[in-house]
């Protein structure tokens, strides 16, 4: 995928590096995406993603992969790869190179102890708990540590030993010495480094201490010369840390940090702890379930990078909090589909028809446009044979008021075939349908009849003996309530799971021009969008229905 500058348009991040470069505040735009490894990325993930690689991009600047890996107890190798898979798979290739932030532990320690030199560090004794006795309230301010003065000596002993491994998990922290009557209570004093015994993905047991995010991320940004810190909107808070950092540890060129909205979308969850939970209790066939909002889950889905990142152009990058609608996201695949999906016929719910004055043993074939939106798709023959299958929900024998599919005594069109009239049912001992018969105007072919005669329905076919047995996924949303915000105060995102959100069909009857390859989208007659899923060799996908329930809304 190549998204070209002028599609990548512009929005108020842009206007501020627009002001910077004029000013020469910068001259160079370097971007970076810091995901941490404990978990698969999810389509908020690409909002932070496409922002700050096509800013990158725009401006003929880099965009890095840093991995913010300073969390050993939740971080696995697994969900390492499969983020540079998805950021490859998405066309965000991170020219600017993969990192790591263990890579910078070394950096992190040594910075840690200049500002204890400086006297802008000390270690602290205080629980997590009493930390947070201490810190005060949005309204009133918080309280000194007894710890707080202690001598440079003193601290630089004590975060020695912090490190060589001689005080338990939890027991001790290094503090940041900067406002504990700051209006932003992120100023007050925050932990830089905790005492943590586990052991790193990378790193191994090299480190019993390891830094704060807050702490390491503004380091991690400024060795890597990243000019614009992109994040989401709950970090625009910890901007004034992130700041002093930077400022306090005397960085020459010194990134600047600019927030943006989360994307929220309806029926979704966006917590990788939640997420987490559905694949470890199996509520979900693994982090690639199609009903996951991750990556990996669209993408097994049928999604294409272009459909995700239209997607997140037009939910738009703004400041203000927003939700917004799934639909638009099917929206953008089906637009997308509905010009490059070349058409197949699949019979979901199969009933015979058997045409009674059509010779046995004849065949014959009939053109059918591969796409019709696509002018060099060519066509592909359909064979016809006496002995059809339909969908069970083109007939009905007692149908409602304006019905235009099969019913008994009346006509319709069998796709660039035949006009057939219904003339008997035929039933099985147990009183269900065994088969429909029908009569064909054999002059009719697949053009108008010869007494012009109009007839309204048109419904899909295929020859009974050409075609495949598949199965078929239908999803649904995972959830049952569009803003999972709305849930009551002693709810859980349980209360509100979609158990009965997917259904699989056995017995599908396709034309034997399906290929059965994986990665190829279809259009099925009249049915939806389908690709066939990479876990199963015979079964079919539902991407979307054709019906865009976007636009409608709209209307």
């Amino acid at each position: 995928m190549d998204i070209m500058e002028e599609e990548i348009g512009g929005n108020f991040i842009h206007d501020i590096i627009d002001a910077d470069l004029a000013a020469g505040v910068n001259d160079t735009v370097h971007t970076r995406f810091p995901p941490e490894p404990n978990g698969y990325l999810h389509i908020g993930s690409a909002k932070a993603i496409y922002i700050n690689w096509s800013t990158a991009k725009k401006y003929n600047g880099l965009f890095n992969l840093r991995y913010d890996d300073t969390n050993p107890v939740k971080e696995d190798d697994e969900y390492v790869q499969s983020i540079y898979q998805d950021l490859c798979w998405l066309g965000a290739v991170p020219n600017g190179g993969v990192f790591y932030g263990s890579d910078y532990f070394d950096k992190c320690y040594e910075f840690a102890i200049k500002l204890i030199k400086d006297g802008k560090a000390y270690v602290c004794d205080l629980s997590a708990d009493e930390m947070k006795q201490y810190r005060g309230t949005l309204t009133e301010p918080g309280k000194d540590s007894p710890y707080r003065n202690r001598s440079v000596e003193e601290n630089l002993d004590l975060f020695v030993r912090m490190k060589n491994g001689e005080f338990p998990d939890g027991s001790k922290t290094l503090r940041a010495k900067i406002d504990m009557a700051s209006p932003n209570i992120n100023m007050r004093d925050p932990a830089i480094y905790r005492i943590v015994r586990a052991v790193h993905h990378r790193q191994g047991d090299k480190w019993c201490i390891y830094p704060l995010y807050d702490f390491a991320h503004p380091i991690q940004d400024a060795i890597e010369g990243i000019t614009y810190s992109l994040c989401s909107l709950e970090f625009e808070n910890h901007r004034p840390l992130y700041e002093w950092v930077v400022d306090n540890i005397d960085f020459e060129k010194k990134p600047k940090q600019r927030e943006f909205a989360r994307l929220n979308v309806t029926y979704t969850v966006m917590s990788k702890r939640y997420l987490r939970k559905l694949v470890e209790e199996k509520l979900v066939d693994g982090w690639d379930d199609p009903r996951m909002p991750t990556i990996c889950g669209l993408r097994r889905r049928g999604y294409t990078p272009s459909s995700i990142f239209d997607f997140v152009k037009r939910a738009g990058v703004a400041k203000a909090y927003s939700i917004v609608d799934y639909e638009l996201l099917e929206h953008c695949i089906r637009e997308e589909l509905n010009e490059s999906a070349d058409r197949r016929i699949v019979i979901l719910d199969p009933v015979k028809v058997v045409i009674t004055n059509y010779p046995e043993g004849k065949t014959e074939f009939f053109d059918v446009s591969n796409n019709p939106n696509k002018q060099d798709s060519g066509t592909r023959p359909l064979p016809f044979t006496r002995e059809l299958y339909i969908d069970s929900s083109d007939f009905s024998e007692n149908p409602p008021p304006k019905y235009f599919r099969l019913k008994p005594g009346s006509e319709v069109r069998l796709m660039s075939a035949y006009i057939i009239k219904c003339t008997d049912v035929i039933r099985n001992e147990d009183g269900s349908i065994k088969e429909i018969h029908c009569t064909a105007d054999i002059e009719s072919g697949n053009g108008k009849p010869a007494d012009g005669r109009k007839v309204k329905g048109t419904i899909h076919w295929l020859a009974a003996d050409h075609t495949r047995d598949i199965e078929v996924a239908l999803y649904d949303k995972l959830f049952t309530i569009p803003n999972l915000n709305d849930m009551g105060e002693n709810e859980t995102y349980d209360d509100y799971l979609n158990r009965d959100s997917v259904k699989v069909v056995s017995g599908c009857k396709a034309e034997l021009a399906l290929d059965n390859v994986d990665g190829v989208r279809y259009q099925f007659v009249r049915t939806g969008y389908f690709i066939k899923d990479i876990k199963a060799d015979n079964r079919y996908i539902r991407i979307t229905e054709l019906k865009d329930g976007f636009i409608k809304g709209k209307q």
